[in-house]
């Protein structure tokens, strides 16, 4: 399948897992009526994200789910034929994962567990340790999970696996230690929008990035879900909003028209590239930015590519015109979730020669 119409959700989800269940299947209704072929639900959609990321509470830990739970295979049969992707706690026997499931109705199709933690998770998950792409029915498909979108070699190691769609799971919180006035000037709300449309526009793919709204303990979610093309340019989106983000795409017809001159998987020099070493300078070693500096000006976001498009451009309130959907009030800070994390350089693809290991669906 080439053309097809990418849904992304923004929505809030918590611990009750039989209300997380009625709200997705609300929201791939939502996505169905309005004839998306794949829908990208947020990060923790099933029982819902961390409630503190300074000091993690083990008695207050979302719910883990085995990756054969009953309540996953209850997503996949509400998939039916749509391809969804969703976010939950994944029990991996003596460790816990954050992790994403791509399902149909014929079952699993791929998973993927966040390999770059914030300094928060660490105290409640392992990373995970690959990036791979899976063939769907609406094409190649590989999974970022919030923090990852970060790193531009998570992309890139998808993307070299042949990922025609990435699919970017967040629960994506607003700046505690930067404050702003309006959301638009909110420095991880800039990060955000920024790291999307890096993401899609380096790899030449297309992209559906979904986010939590609401708030969980000390923070509030951005919102923000939406559809980005080869180029960049955003198609669809739901702005601080819960709702979906829907776009038609032809996949196959953006990628050729992104990559008719420019190529840049083909022109890469991976010999050209430093992999490890430290900082240089005076600043924090290894990419740490430093704390609680908001020194750019007020972020003003671009707006959607101008008429004539093939993507057809969509964004409303389809999962936001019921109470379920309507987002809690404003929370109490927490440090800023989004800081620090190392590069996990053993992980990344850095050649087009697929490794074989890399194409096979965990089961």
């Amino acid at each position: 399948m080439s053309t097809v119409r990418i849904a992304a959700a923004a929505a809030h989800f918590g611990r009750d897992l039989e209300f997380d269940l009625a709200r997705i299947a609300k929201l791939i209704d939502d996505a169905r009526r309005s004839g998306a072929g794949l829908l990208v639900l947020p990060d923790a959609a099933l029982g819902g994200y961390l409630a503190d990321l300074r000091h993690p509470d083990p008695e207050a830990l979302p719910p883990a789910l085995k990756p054969d739970d009953p309540l996953i295979l209850r997503v996949a049969r509400l998939a039916a034929e749509m391809v969804v992707c969703v976010g939950y706690c994944e029990d991996g026997g003596d460790e816990r994962y954050n992790s994403a499931v791509c399902v149909s109705g014929d079952g699993v199709l791929g998973r993927h567990r966040k390999v770059h933690l914030p300094a928060g998770e660490v105290a409640a998950y392992a990373p995970g340790d690959r990036f791979a792409a899976f063939d769907t029915p609406v094409g190649r498909l590989g999974m970022l999970i919030d923090y990852d979108k970060t790193f531009p070699e998570s992309a890139r190691s998808l993307a070299l696996d042949g990922a025609e769609i990435l699919a970017c799971l967040s629960a994506w919180p607003t700046s505690i230690t930067n404050r702003a006035p309006r959301m638009a000037q909110d420095r991880q709300a800039k990060l955000f929008d920024l790291y999307d449309q890096a993401r899609a526009a380096e790899n030449q793919v297309v992209l559906a990035s979904s986010n939590q709204t609401g708030a969980m303990g000390g923070m509030r979610f951005l919102g923000q879900s939406k559809v980005v093309g080869p180029g960049g340019d955003i198609l669809a989106r739901t702005w601080a909003k819960a709702g979906l983000a829907v776009a038609e795409v032809d996949v196959a017809a953006e990628l050729d028209r992104a990559r008719r001159v420019l190529r840049h998987l083909d022109e890469r020099r991976p010999d050209a590239y430093r992999e490890t070493g430290g900082a240089s300078g005076d600043g924090p070693a290894h990419g740490k930015p430093e704390p609680a500096a908001d020194d750019g000006p007020p972020y003003r976001e671009p707006e959607p590519a101008a008429g004539g498009s093939p993507a057809r451009r969509e964004s409303g309130p389809a999962a936001n015109d019921s109470p379920a959907h309507r987002d809690p009030g404003p929370a109490s800070g927490t440090p800023e979730p989004y800081e620090t994390a190392e590069r996990r350089i053993p992980v990344y693809q850095e050649t087009g020669e697929i490794p074989a290991q890399s194409r096979k669906i965990p089961s």
